[in-house]
This record gives structure tokens, sequence and C-alpha cells, in this order.
């Protein structure tokens, strides 16, 4: 749970920058050029008051701490998916289980947060795509192999969905020439998830700790258990 809160202000950040379409208007004012983020017609797709999200594919920690930091922008309604109802994770915020194609239809924004296993490797894919409202927005903090990149880059680029904020990506880094990194409609990070100074430090200790457990013959105190 180390990651937790620094993974969730990330996931946050990540979609009011492609909300606010933010890395585009900040690109603006170093070239000076018109700036058509400003007109109406430039912009962005959502704010938050009133808004449906959908912060995980499952009621996990991350996705609870998404919520949590989403609350107080004036999100309506959060929905939620996955193998099977958790009402003592979505109590706190009311949120609705449904199935995964009713999330992608009522959702305004989508924030993934699930973990990667068989069952949701590529559950972001065209069909999921073409169900979401052209207005919404896509956030991936996961793991890459969560989304079909194809399928997404043909959603953003044909205007199926709004925007997308992706940290994680299949691979990492993506090439250059990627066609994802063409689009001003989605911003994409180098998986900085973890990257505050406090989570870091935090991380460190604890792989110390296990290192001199083990040394000592010890039970390491923060096994990962396989």
């Amino acid at each position: 749970d180390v990651l937790t809160d620094a993974t969730a202000e990330l996931s946050v950040a990540l979609l009011l920058a492609a909300c606010r379409r933010l890395p585009e208007a900040a690109e603006q004012v170093k070239s000076q050029e018109p700036a058509p983020c400003s007109s109406p017609s430039g912009a962005g797709p959502h704010t938050c008051p009133g808004a449906t999200a959908a912060p995980h594919l499952s009621p996990s920690l991350l996705g609870q701490a998404v919520a949590r930091r989403l609350k107080p922008f004036g999100v309506r309604k959060f929905l939620y998916t996955g193998s099977a109802p958790k009402p003592e994770s979505a109590a706190e915020f009311g949120a609705e289980f449904v199935p995964l194609s009713r999330l992608a239809e009522d959702s305004d924004f989508v924030v993934v947060t699930c973990a990667l296993t068989p069952a949701t490797q590529g559950i972001c894919n065209k069909d999921f795509f073409g169900r979401m409202k052209k207005t919404s927005v896509f956030v991936n903090t996961s793991r890459g192999a969560v989304v079909n990149q194809e399928d997404l880059y043909n959603a953003l680029a044909q205007g199926q969905i709004a925007a997308a904020g992706l940290d994680v990506t299949t691979p990492e880094p993506l090439p250059t020439d990627h066609p994802l990194l063409s689009l001003k409609n989605c911003v994409i990070l180098p998986h900085i998830g973890s990257a505050t100074y406090a989570t870091r430090s935090t991380m460190a200790v604890l792989a110390a700790n296990n290192l001199l457990a083990g040394l000592r013959g010890e039970p390491m105190p923060h096994e990962l258990k396989l």
C-alpha cells in the first residue's frame, strides 16, 4: 500500500490535465500561437461537478483513494465493476456496482486502477471505447497491457472519446514514432505514479529492512508472497 497515495494523486492530475487540455495550453504559451483552448470550441470536454466517474475497474485500495480525491471536486456519482460487488469498499462513496458495459456507457471519467490479470488483459478495447461517451475521458495508471493501445488510438483519433491520460504503456517507454504520441488529446507520462520523495524513500526503507532481515536469517517484514 506504499504507492497508493502518490499514484492516486497522479491519477487525478492526469484526469484534470486531459480534461482541461493543460499540456496543449502550455505548448501554446511557449510557441505564442493562437490559443484555441481559450475559445468555447477549444474547451475541455468536462468539469468535475455533476459528473459520473468510474475511478476503478475493481474496488481496489487505489480505486478508493482516487474516488476519495475526486469527491471534493463535485463528482455526482461513482461506479465500479469487477468479479463481484464489494459493498464494504463502496459504501464510503455510495458507489454502484455495474457490468463493464454499463460502466463504459454511463461514465464521464474512467480511471483504470485494477491489477493486470488474464481476466483484465486487454479489457479496455474497441468494444469498451465504442460504448463510452464522445465527451468521456479515459485514464490508466494500472498496467499498460490492460489497454489495447491500437483500439485506444483509433477511439481518440476518430473522436469516439474526448481524451486520455496514461502513466503506463506497452512497451515502456513507447517508441518515439508511436501513433499515440502524435495525438494532442492524449497525455502520456513515463510511469511516474510513485515518483515522490516520500514514496520512494519509504520504498527504499522497506527494501532495506527486508534485506537486513534476510541477512540475519529472519522472516522479511515486507515479503511479497508468491
